[in-house]
């Protein structure tokens, strides 16, 4: 089936080929007529099958069937996310397959200054793609009423679980229509996401759950590298400069790891940045353009980025630090190999992380294939190591001998005097 198939707008379907989308993924076949019927959508599917635009399209039409102008006549789909760049990537997508029409669709999130954002919701909107925060400040302001919605689309409920949105999600419910269509879109399910799925979707809602044996997308070739944790950066380091054209997403565990790996890499003469939970939203956003549009080729990222965000044409993603929470690796490496293309994903396990190593291979079912690393190549690798160290050593016997020299200059004008 093609999306020419579908009894959706003309202006949508062109828009659809201007963005090569011909047909569509398991997970868009499956929900995309549901949705047009206003069925309750459970829907799980792995990361990179095109879980957005299979909500985004259906949405977009069921709402300019509605509109004879394009006057707003209040929200008519929320769309709640748990970050702010997944918050942005979706509209984008709203935007996209939604040139043309009278579908107006807005942004909200915290981090930045209010009076753009009332300024949009002032002037009407259809669609809403929010995150918790900054939307209830605006409720409470009188800024955004919910009375007219719809449709209401959790994307990425898993996650919004994890970061304790769960209240948030139960509160906003109040604010909503009884009488309303609700699409609640997972890469993962267990009894916690069954049990919030249940209490807000109608009896009879669709579950859809597409998960094959191995969660990882069969577009990525991951592999692992045990290399020590102090070597670590020596390693990126060569890989970088061995690819230099590849597009780079580095993981690590924290915002202060994610600053030091950026640091080192500076020192040696590797731009690159971070993105992480205490950037500014302005700041998070330039270096997400940066990558986007390839004029950045290395970025060191938190798991704030793990999830749901496209980014185009990535090539590699380096596993720094392996993660704490095995489904986290899924997501990660769920950055590269998207859609038809191909991607690379390596981890870097030190000894003390075998036992996350252990819970990963538990995880996707398999044994992760090892990258075998000759003596040899690990001292050829360590030679940036050494040379970094023998031109710190160098430095500091150049500083001690001006020191001594100084000192001595000083004793010979006292014997002078």
């Amino acid at each position: 089936m093609k999306f020419f198939d579908y009894p959706i707008s003309d202006y949508i379907k062109d828009n659809l080929i201007d963005l090569k989308m011909i047909r569509p993924t398991d997970i868009q076949y499956k929900t995309i007529s549901p949705i047009l019927r206003g069925e309750d959508i459970l829907a799980i599917a792995q990361t990179g099958t095109g879980k957005t635009a299979a909500f985004v399209i259906p949405i977009l039409d069921m709402i300019e069937r509605q509109k004879t102008s394009r006057r707003s006549e209040g929200i008519k789909c929320l769309v709640m996310v748990p970050t702010r760049e997944l918050a942005i990537q979706i509209t984008e997508v709203f935007h996209t397959i939604g040139a043309k029409l009278k579908v107006k669709t807005a942004c909200i999130f915290g981090g930045v200054e209010q009076d753009a954002q009332i300024v949009t919701l002032e002037k009407g909107i259809d669609v809403l793609v929010t995150t918790p925060g900054r939307m209830f400040d605006f409720i409470h302001q009188g800024h955004i009423r919910l009375n007219r919605v719809e449709t209401l689309v959790l994307d990425e409920a898993d996650q919004m679980l994890d970061l304790g949105f769960v209240k948030d999600i139960n509160d906003v419910i109040k604010f909503l229509p009884k009488d309303r269509q609700t699409l609640f879109f997972s890469a993962t399910i267990d009894k916690k996401i069954k049990k919030m799925a249940y209490s807000i979707i109608r009896g009879n809602a669709i579950h859809i759950q597409i998960s094959p044996k191995d969660p990882v997308s069969k577009n990525v070739e991951h592999s692992v590298a045990f290399i020590k944790m102090e070597d670590k950066r020596f390693f990126l380091e060569r890989l970088v400069k061995e690819e230099p054209d590849a597009k780079v997403m580095v993981f690590v565990r924290t915002k202060v790891r994610a600053e030091r790996v950026c640091s080192a890499m500076e020192r040696v003469g590797i731009d690159a940045e971070t993105i992480h939970g205490d950037k500014e939203q302005q700041d998070r956003k330039s270096v997400m353009d940066d990558f986007k549009s390839g004029e950045l080729k290395l970025l060191i990222a938190t798991d704030v980025s793990a999830r749901g965000i496209d980014v185009p044409g990535v090539d590699i993603v380096i596993n720094y630090d392996l993660p704490e929470q095995a489904e986290n690796y899924v997501h990660r490496v769920g950055r590269t190999g998207r859609g038809t293309n191909k991607g690379v994903g390596l981890s870097f396990c030190a000894p003390d992380e075998m036992p996350l190593l252990e819970e990963i291979e538990s995880y996707v079912g398999k044994k992760i294939q090892i990258v075998e690393i000759t003596k040899g190549d690990y001292k050829e690798t360590l030679a940036f190591k050494q040379e970094e160290e023998g031109d710190w050593k160098a430095v500091m016997a150049e500083i001690q001998r001006f020191d001594e020299e100084s000192a001595s200059r000083k004793r010979k004008k006292k014997k002078k005097k």
